[in-house]
């Protein structure tokens, strides 16, 4: 199944609109944070779904199996969904992962029903952090698995 778009919530957190010149450098700050707290990183490379340019953003990942990686589309508990969940469904042919110094091309799809219900439980074990952020919205919060196109 490739990505399909969840709905929106009704609730959550908004998050505020950063210029790109502080958001470089709030990014690298934020992979050292997240390193620290064990995360294991990617940067995810999509097109814009309105803009049509590439756009990279840090993602913590969770590996699923030997050749594939799961990630979050939490956006911190917001009431949407971040950018670059869109950006993967509109342009689904133009994602590529950069894990470990290696620049991967990538096929996305969304996890459902038991498939995804068993990923959260595990990325809520492994990361609990995540349970906070469903807690904070009412949206279901996707889950995406990247493999190797």
């Amino acid at each position: 199944m490739p990505v399909e778009l969840t709905p929106s919530g009704t609730r959550g957190v908004t998050m505020p609109r950063i210029p790109r010149p502080l958001l470089a450098i709030l990014l690298p700050i934020a992979n050292v944070f997240l390193r620290a707290r064990g995360m294991k990183l990617l940067s995810l490379t999509t097109t814009g779904a309105k803009s049509g340019n590439e756009h990279s953003v840090p993602l913590g990942y969770f590996p699923d199996g030997d050749s594939a990686w799961l990630v979050v589309a939490s956006f911190g508990g917001a009431v949407k969904h971040p950018a670059w969940y869109f950006n993967l469904a509109r342009n689904p042919d133009k994602i590529w992962a950069t894990v470990d110094g290696r620049r991967i091309r990538v096929n996305a799809e969304s996890l459902a029903g038991e498939a995804r219900d068993a990923a959260w439980r595990r990325i809520v074990a492994e990361a609990p952090i995540y349970s906070g952020y469903e807690r904070k919205t009412d949206r279901v919060i996707p889950i995406v698995r990247l493999t190797p196109a």
